[in-house]
């Protein structure tokens, strides 16, 4: 199964502007949870310009992976080191 259909991602942005134009001290909030159960499966906190550039990764993640093979690479990643 495509982790697209396994997953959805929850984006919550701590304000309304767009990441390029957000204040550097703005934290997104970005969720990967489980369709099943409903269970949150990945959290990261991070500023709202790396918020933007993890949502570009998971999203084109989530098309083109596995469900497995998607948990599998996201499952330690530490989103500050990614980028």
């Amino acid at each position: 199964m495509r982790a697209n259909r396994a997953y959805h991602l929850i984006v919550s942005r701590a304000g309304h502007e767009p990441a390029f134009l957000a204040d550097a001290h703005r934290v997104d909030r970005v969720e990967v949870v489980s369709v099943a159960d409903g269970e949150v499966v990945l959290y990261w906190q991070l500023p709202a310009k790396l918020a933007a550039r993890l949502l570009r990764e998971l999203r084109e993640d989530l098309v083109a992976l596995e469900a497995e093979a998607f948990i599998d690479k996201w499952i330690g990643a530490d989103a500050e080191d990614l980028f």
